[in-house]
């Protein structure tokens, strides 16, 4: 257990020495923290408050207020369905369902047992490309019923 711990905080100061101590770069941290452990840890915005001269209120403001950011580990993949106007005009209902109905998996809920989440947000701002599904942080444009198969068979290949 301690040494996770010393690892945990290892890999904290590696990420926060990478960066001035300015608040500006607050966010830029909480993203890379984001990516390296798929949550925020609880010492991360602790360390990130004394490092960036900020108080614990405004780091733990700014990590829940951006829905990019998880407080807690959660599945191994997410999957986003946009569903503002030019995706819901262009089949983001049934994108979501067939997506559902592909994973085994109902939209807004982390289900025991499955690896996968499904959320579906209001926008993404990539109207152009609607309807859009971005998994694991990977952008999916003109997304169809018929090419969600193969976006399923890719996710099921990472590890």
């Amino acid at each position: 257990m301690m040494k996770n711990e010393k690892s945990l905080k290892d890999r904290l100061e590696s990420l926060l020495t990478s960066l001035p101590p300015w608040r500006s770069h607050l966010i830029l941290f909480l993203h890379r923290v984001q990516q390296e452990f798929g949550y925020l840890p609880e010492e991360a915005l602790a360390r990130a408050a004394e490092y960036f001269a900020v108080s614990p209120a405004e780091v733990y403001g700014v990590a829940t207020f951006y829905s990019a950011f998880k407080m807690k580990p959660g599945c191994r993949h997410e999957l986003v369905v946009c569903h503002g106007t030019a995706c819901h005009v262009r089949g983001a209902e049934a994108i979501s369902a067939e997506l559902s109905r592909l994973l085994g998996v109902e939209p807004g809920r982390e289900e025991p047992g499955k690896n996968v989440t499904i959320s579906q947000v209001n926008c993404l701002g990539c109207c152009a490309l609607a309807p859009v599904v971005v998994v694991d942080g990977e952008y999916h444009g003109r997304v169809t019923r018929n090419n969600l198969e193969k976006i399923v068979e890719r996710l099921s290949g990472k590890k």
